[in-house]
């Protein structure tokens, strides 16, 4: 029989077979896609705590497949038992010696953290116990792939959840700080910690449906588009909100204290998210956006590290040189000797000839920022100095003038 001139023959007879099986698998390639894609869904990889029972189950010869027998019973209440016990010893022991420990050390940040921890812990050992029980029975497909995604969702929800409450007692603990130490920080610590708080948990939720198998970049992408149009919208509010972080990271000024900011200047009652209030000296309040805040120049009153005085005396021109010259190092005498002054940055000396007086220029350093202790000291020196020109025999000038007429001709002369 030659071969080739058979093949025709051949292929004609399984030619409209083949073309009917096209067919059907045409009009069928539907379901046959729907039932691989449930074989994928079915299909995983045994997880962490899957491949430990498996370890367990060959180390006591027992068969990982097959039915369930009373062995596979006990060792999942073995499991289960475990899982009870075990909490019991983080929560009564472990934990028990940490808080104890915690009450020892200086810093009240692991005071909270502990505690707040213990729960998510006793949680998560509880968990283990519970998969892995269910893990040595042998379930069906279907409830085997329900119990991986409760695990994957029971597991990532206690550990966000111990996250969740670590990263609140950091917060807390770092706003009792900042409020001890009376930062600037502080008044917006509640609305720091509310918006850190909202971001994890965003990022929480979205690594667990990441880990069910979902695709998370629609829901990003959405989230931007939001984004996008609530930041064009509110664009002035974005603008304060960013100036009082300016405010709270750089910390010009705390409530409490006087300040100048542009052309305002009294007391900071309060440093919101949109404005600060000031509290003017004419007991006016004055509400200014953080914006401008954050774009003005800032002169801060209250944090002097000392106090400057400069003054000019103005001493009459009917002076004798030598009491002059007295009058200058008595002044000199007097600030040094004061105590609140710091005498290497006294300056007194008679500087100018003024329009109307003979001018000694004088400064001089108070060493207390206090305003009223500044203005005591000056009062003081301010008495001393007017003793000091009375008893040089001297008097302080005040503006004059001195008109010289010139003489004219009698009236009867002739020319």
């Amino acid at each position: 029989m030659n071969f080739h001139r058979s093949l025709p023959v051949v292929l004609a007879a399984f030619g409209a077979p083949a073309l009917a099986l096209a067919q059907a698998a045409a009009t069928t390639d539907a379901g046959q896609k729907a039932a691989a894609a449930a074989a994928v869904a079915l299909e995983r990889t045994p997880d962490l705590l899957e491949h430990l029972v498996d370890v367990v189950l060959a180390a006591l010869h027992v068969p990982s497949d097959g039915s369930n027998t009373l062995t596979h019973y006990g060792i999942a209440a073995a499991f289960l038992l475990c899982g009870v016990l075990l909490r019991h010893v983080v929560t009564n022991i472990i934990f028990h010696y940490l808080k104890k420990l915690a009450s020892k050390t200086e810093t009240t940040l692991d005071d909270k953290l502990f505690p707040a921890m213990e729960a998510p812990t006793a949680t998560f050992v509880m968990l283990l116990g519970i998969f892995a029980s269910l893990k040595v029975l042998k379930l069906s497909e279907n409830t085997d792939h329900y119990v991986a995604l409760g695990s994957t969702v029971a597991f990532s929800a206690a550990i966000f959840w111990g996250l969740y409450r670590a990263f609140s007692a950091v917060l807390e603990h770092a706003h009792e700080v900042a409020l001890e130490k009376q930062m600037g920080v502080a008044a917006f610590m509640p609305w720091i910690k509310k918006f850190l708080i909202t971001v994890f948990v965003l990022v929480g939720i979205l690594v667990t449906v990441q880990s069910l198998g979902y695709d998370v970049k629609a829901a990003l992408g959405a989230l931007g588009i939001g984004g996008l149009a609530f930041a064009l919208a509110a664009q002035d509010t974005i603008a304060n909100i960013f100036g009082s972080v300016v405010v709270a990271t750089d910390q010009p000024f705390r409530i409490g204290e006087t300040v100048t900011i542009g052309s305002h200047t009294g007391t900071v009652e309060d440093i919101g998210l949109r404005s600060t209030k000031i509290r003017k000296t004419d007991r006016s309040l004055v509400t200014v956006p953080n914006r401008t805040v954050a774009n003005e120049s800032i002169i801060n009153l209250s944090r002097f590290t000392a106090r400057r005085v400069e003054q000019v005396i103005g001493v009459a021109y009917d002076a004798h040189p030598q009491n002059l010259e007295g009058l200058v190092a008595d002044i000199r005498r007097l600030i040094e000797a004061d105590p609140a002054v710091n005498a290497p940055d006294t300056h007194v000396y008679f500087r100018d000839y003024g329009a109307s007086s003979l001018d000694v220029w004088l400064v001089y350093v108070i060493k207390d920022a206090d305003f009223a202790k500044h203005m005591q000291v000056r009062q003081r020196i301010n008495f001393g100095i007017m003793r000091a020109v009375e008893a040089r025999g001297l008097s302080f000038a005040f503006p004059t003038q001195t008109v010289h007429v010139a003489s004219l001709p009698a009236m009867g002369a002739k020319a």
